[in-house]
């Protein structure tokens, strides 16, 4: 039975793979610092860019999702899916999500994150020009 209204949903989720697409930012800052990159601090200030959008979008979010008594946590995890758990006003759902479908949704994240970044670096160059 489906407990959460739309809202409260769209927030937990996206809460939920946003939080994932952080741990991918700051992995991929990672290879690319300790990658064979000829020329490193583009890519890199992309990435930190990005990871401090999303960093700040989590922020956003986790002070909804308080202040609605929203909370999402991982019940179980296997090679096929993924189940988590949504608490909110004392009421609980269980969703279960395909992992192709959980990275699918985390690359979309990924690179609307990105274009953003991006837009926003070429804003500041036109200003700057």
């Amino acid at each position: 039975m489906r407990y959460l209204t739309d809202e409260e949903l769209k927030i937990a989720s996206r809460f939920l793979f946003l939080s994932m697409a952080i741990v991918v930012i700051q992995q991929d800052i990672q290879h690319i610092q300790k990658g064979a990159f000829k020329i490193k601090e583009p890519y890199i200030q992309l990435l930190e860019k990005m990871n401090a959008n999303a960093l700040d979008e989590r922020r956003q979010l986790r002070r909804k999702m308080e202040a609605k008594k929203l909370q999402v946590m991982l019940i179980n995890k296997n090679d096929s899916f993924s189940s988590y758990l949504f608490l909110c006003r004392g009421k609980e759902e269980k969703r279960n999500y395909f992992n192709p479908a959980i990275r699918k949704k985390v690359e979309e994240i990924v690179q609307d994150i990105m274009l953003k970044a991006l837009a926003e670096g070429q804003s500041y160059a036109a200003a700057n020009a």
